[in-house]
């Protein structure tokens, strides 16, 4: 079994989430080394995530595991999508652009999913595993909760009765896109 991986990401935070979710597993992560910022071009959460695995083995020659995510909005033809961090230039405008191209719209009609897409590279940059994650839910017309980031407080989980931003992160940790899609890539690991 891999137990050292290379996380492709410089995000400190997404290191310590996904080392916690993993701590009984004997899967080791480290963050990617300085200088680490692939270009993201790719056309799907699947291109996206394998580009940034890609560029972490290479540079590392170790094993890399990176993941893509967003929010796919039903009623906006899946907007924002792989374009989700980029959809605005803040968090809060991010919100507000999406409440405002789904205003007016009945609940019914507020259907949305998360993805995450995960990509395990070999040391030689080639694709060893993909997996992928979804949660389903509606987008509510205010935010709701303080726990999370993003999409968080409007993306609300109807077999909850509650916003992902509601969830403390125990439940996260087990329920989100991203949880769904590592536990998946564990899985395949530990085999």
């Amino acid at each position: 079994m891999l137990k050292n991986i290379i996380l492709a990401t410089s995000n400190p935070h997404k290191l310590d989430e996904i080392s916690d979710m993993v701590k009984n597993t004997g899967i080791c992560f480290e963050i990617a080394p300085e200088g680490f910022n692939p270009i993201e071009n790719g056309n799907t959460f699947e291109e996206n995530s394998f580009i940034k695995a890609k560029c972490a083995a290479l540079m590392t020659g170790k094993y890399a595991l990176a993941d893509d995510a967003g929010l796919c909005v039903d009623a906006l033809n899946g907007k924002p999508g792989i374009y989700s961090a980029r959809y605005a230039p803040t968090q809060k405008e991010k919100i507000e652009k999406l409440l405002s191209e789904l205003n007016g719209l009945t609940y019914d009609k507020r259907t949305a999913h998360f993805v995450c897409a995960m990509t395990l590279c070999s040391p030689a940059g080639e694709i060893v595993c993909q997996k992928r994650g979804e949660i389903k839910g509606h987008i509510v017309e205010k935010p709701k909760g303080v726990n999370g980031f993003g999409y968080d407080p409007v993306f609300f989980v109807d077999e909850l009765g509650k916003t992902m931003a509601e969830m403390d992160m125990s439940e996260k940790n087990t329920l989100s896109h991203r949880a769904i899609a590592l536990y998946k890539m564990v899985n395949f690991l530990q085999k």
